[in-house]
């Protein structure tokens, strides 16, 4: 069993692919509440760096939110629905498709947002559409109360 969970960390590092079955159920759950946190705080961080004019320093801070929601697809298998504190609600494994959909548009729309910061009048309302508002999506439907 050693040998095949270490092939799968070296194809996973060799392919820069994310295999979340070789992690257990706790490094998951802790792996994707430290990344839905990592996009909060960087997204707080493009506020300000927006509000203070300085758009190119914000552009790697949505690539890598971008990225994460990418990652973020392989972090909900069947077997992390409870425990360790997770916030995240079974409508996530009843609606799946609906869930993966939402997370690749919240990946895309950072991309989208990194492009319109250069032509858009309003920044603020800008970041709102492309941001904030699928932080939001999530949130009400997948997210428990906190």
């Amino acid at each position: 069993m050693k040998k095949f969970k270490l092939l799968i960390t070296t194809f996973a590092f060799i392919f820069g692919s994310t295999f979340v079955y070789a992690q257990s159920v706790e490094e998951i759950i802790i792996g994707r509440k430290a990344m839905f946190s990592e996009n909060y705080q960087n997204g707080k961080k493009i506020s300000i760096l927006l509000r203070s004019g300085k758009k190119e320093e914000a552009k790697p801070l949505m690539k890598k939110i971008s990225n994460n929601y990418k990652k973020l697809l392989d972090y909900f298998p069947e077997n992390t629905k409870e425990g360790f504190k997770t916030e995240a609600l079974p409508s996530i494994w009843e609606n799946k498709d609906e869930f993966n959909a939402l997370m690749q548009k919240a990946s895309d729309d950072m991309l989208k947002l990194a492009k319109a910061i250069d032509t858009a009048d309003d920044l603020g309302a800008i970041q709102k559409k492309l941001m904030w508002s699928n932080c939001s999506a999530c949130h009400n439907r997948f997210r428990a109360p906190h």
